[in-house]
Formats: C-alpha cells, structure tokens, sequence
C-alpha cells in the first residue's frame, strides 16, 4: 500500500522544531500532539502556543464561522433542517423550555475538513485504507471527535487586496508567487506551525449559489505545494471549496486537498468569514479552535475565533 507522507511533510516537522528552537527564551518547547493521527498538528509546540498568546494586544475578538442553516449554499445533496419542541409546563413553578434535534451534514458552512475526507485512490493520509476508516454509522479512524483542539498563530493573506480590488474575480487562481508576493506586501510571513487564511471577498457573492460554490477564487496546487514546506497546520478560506475552481492544468480533481489532507495531514477550512479582519487591516492574530467531538463525523461545522 501506498504511503500518504511526502518528504516535504517530514521537512515540514522539521521545520517547526526549528522555527520553536529560534523563538524560545527560557522556556522548554514541548511537543503538544503526538499520535500521528493529529496529522500536521503534531508540528504545534507548547512555544508555538505562547508566542500565539503574545499576539493579543487590544483583546478584540473576531468570529469567524458563518452561520449554518437551510439556506446556506451547498456542495452536492447537502441538507439540513431543524425541529424544535416544546417541554411543556413542568412543576409547580412552572417550568417551561425548548428542546431541539438537527438533521443535517456536516460540510454545511463554516466547516474543518478531517483527515478521512480525501484520500487518493483509496489511501487516507499516512497510508490508512479507505476500508480500514469507513463505515456507514461512521469513521473508526480520522473521525473529526479526533481533531486536537487549536491555538496557535493565525496569518490572514487578502488576495483581494493584492488584486485591488473588493473581491476577487471569479475562478481567479493564485500561485505560491502570488500567495508570496501579497503576504510580503502585508507586511506577514508564514511560519511553522501556522493556520493561514485566504481572504478573497468571496462571502460577499454567498447569495449567488450556483457563482459561489462553482466559481470560486482561490490558490492552486503550486501555492499549496509552497504552504506545505512553510509547514503551516492549517489552511483555510472564505469560498465554499478551500480551492480555485478553475481547471487544474494537469487534470486532477481537488489537487489542493489532495496535497493537503492526504498528503501532508494539513486541516483545511472552508467558508471562513475573514470579512472583518480584511475591513481592519489584521494579518496576524492568535487563532482558536475547537472542533465539535461527534463521534465518527468526517467533517465538523465550526465558529473559530481571530483574537489581536
């Protein structure tokens, strides 16, 4: 069987051993995750985790989930509905409330992709068979309950800024110089250990369904392959896909995710409201995230929060 971990992955860690060793003054750095499963996560140091923290200078905080509702543009048959019932009188007090149950799927808005998401011809990252993780009531392994929780330093790049414009022009495709160019032109580096966010304007289409989710802005294969020997943890962005959906050059159905989840074990998030971090001018921030524990679930609605 094939196995899913390039030696860029392997230079990656590397990588953020190195980039932690720089930062420390007189603290030990310790490794915060250590099963493999955690995938690139296992690059976050407990340095990694304080240097975040430093960030935090006015302790503003920014919500970065959108909501999730039936409206909210989809990919595919997804679904979701809600019910809501009555409790009734209860007591001699007089108790009444509300209980609620929620048929939906998980990639439905601001979402984290798992590690049993995208395999390549039926190998998940690290060389684990399809048929060793899946089943129908839910994933054995990779399952998004599995997802360590998430502080660490957050970059925002705007590409739409980079373009000059408010958002960016439909299917637009951004190399690793473009990606490069436009953090350097913010004043931002990418470092080991970072979650990075793409900010193209894209959320303000979300009502134009079929433009959002088939049309979207984003990096290609090139600017990924360049995020991964950075050795970031994490990549998100506000289109619906994490991607551009214009053609790959060479054929390839998903290339980002492909290299990211399944061959480097780097978490992508998708429709991520960067709005208001854009509108502030904020690159750098301490990123937080902790992904909803649903037993066996592949992916995980979420609300991660920017703090500067």
């Amino acid at each position: 069987m094939r196995k899913l971990v390039s030696a860029t992955a392997a230079m990656a860690l590397a990588a953020c051993t190195a980039q932690a060793d720089d930062r420390e003054t007189t603290e030990t750095a310790e490794q915060l995750y250590t099963d493999p499963d955690a995938g690139a996560l296992t690059g976050l140091t407990t340095a990694m985790v304080r240097d975040a923290a430093d960030l935090v200078t006015e302790g503003k905080v920014y919500r970065l989930g959108v909501v999730s509702g039936p409206e909210t543009p989809v990919w595919g048959d997804r679904t979701y509905s809600m019910e809501i019932f009555d409790l009734g009188v209860n007591g001699p007090n007089k108790v009444t409330g509300h209980d609620d149950r929620v048929e939906t799927h998980l990639g439905i808005g601001t979402q984290i992709d798992g590690l049993g998401h995208i395999g390549l011809d039926g190998v998940h990252y690290n060389g684990v068979a399809n048929t060793d993780i899946m089943r129908e009531d839910g994933l054995v392994r990779y399952g998004a309950e599995n997802i360590p929780a998430i502080a660490t330093r957050g970059v925002m790049i705007d590409m739409a800024a980079y373009r000059g414009v408010d958002v960016n022009e439909p299917m637009d495709s951004f190399s690793a110089a473009d990606v490069q160019a436009a953090a350097e032109a913010q004043g931002v580096t990418v470092r080991a250990g970072d979650v990075v966010l793409i900010h193209t304007g894209w959320l303000n289409r979300i009502d134009e369904t079929d433009v959002f989710i088939n049309q979207a802005p984003g990096i290609n294969a090139d600017a990924a392959a360049w995020l991964v020997e950075q050795g970031v943890v994490a990549v998100g962005s506000d289109s619906a896909g994490g991607e551009t959906n214009a053609p790959d050059p060479e054929g390839r159905v998903l290339p980002v995710h492909a290299m990211l989840i399944a061959e480097n074990g780097i978490y992508i998030l998708e429709t991520v409201d960067t709005r208001e971090l854009a509108a502030d001018g904020v690159h750098e921030f301490f990123f937080v995230l902790g992904a909803p524990r649903l037993k066996g679930s592949v992916q995980a609605i979420i609300n991660p929060v920017a703090i500067r």
